[in-house]
């Protein structure tokens, strides 16, 4: 089989992509926030459990420390109460207290729009600093999550779609190349959601899914230069 050029897996992608834009016009982060604050500690808590999940508590959990400040200074059994339903409760709760006191000690209280400064930040990783920057800060940024593993492994749009155990920021830096900064995010978000609905990990939804001749194509594909 011949190999597919770089050339033809763009074209092949931004095919499939334009699928996902009709499929998912409006998509955006699935995370409720009003600040970059709240904005990281969500993402924090979203780790292994659902952003609906994470929606649930939060309200409760922003009454009770609405700033860096005071999720430093929170008791860790009373944060521990606010956010156990969502799994990992007492690593989370050690992670938003440091994360709030470097916030607080650090950064004068604000949200760093820097990703090495980011990243620097108790529990959070290059897939939460993306989130933050993306979304709360309109800088570009091209979250990795599971979903968008998965996706993109079983498209083909990645060329170690073999790979058991890709590496996140070699796929961040392959998939970005062939689309313009402004529209990593919500290339982000499209993924994410076509990953949820259609292209589980357990139950993939092929017979009902738009993108079934995009991945009946993509299946064929040897390999790629």
């Amino acid at each position: 089989m011949a190999r597919e050029t770089r050339q033809q897996r763009s074209e092949r992608i931004h095919s499939d992509y334009d699928i996902l834009t009709k499929l998912y016009p409006n998509a955006h982060c699935s995370l409720n926030f009003d600040s970059p604050f709240q904005l990281v500690v969500a993402t924090v808590l979203s780790a292994q459990t659902t952003d609906i999940g994470v929606n649930k508590v939060t309200p409760t959990l922003f009454r009770r420390y609405p700033t860096p400040e005071a999720l430093a200074s929170a008791n860790p059994e009373a944060l521990e109460d606010i956010i156990h339903s969502l799994g990992f409760f007492r690593s989370k709760a050690r992670h938003l207290i440091g994360l709030g006191s470097a916030l607080t000690t650090k950064f004068d209280g604000k949200v760093p729009p820097v990703m090495d400064q980011l990243v620097t930040l108790p529990g959070v990783g290059r897939k939460t600093a993306n989130v933050v920057l993306g979304n709360a800060f309109g800088i570009p940024g091209f979250p990795v999550d599971t979903h968008v593993m998965r996706v993109t492994g079983r498209l083909r749009w990645r060329t170690d779609w073999r790979s058991k155990h890709p590496d996140p920021v070699h796929v961040e830096r392959e998939i970005t190349s062939y689309f313009p900064p402004e529209e990593w995010t919500v290339l982000s978000h499209r993924l994410i959601y076509f990953g949820r609905e259609y292209c589980t990990a357990r139950s993939k939804d092929c017979r009902e899914c738009l993108m079934q001749a995009a991945l009946d194509a993509a299946s064929g594909i040897h390999s790629a230069v």
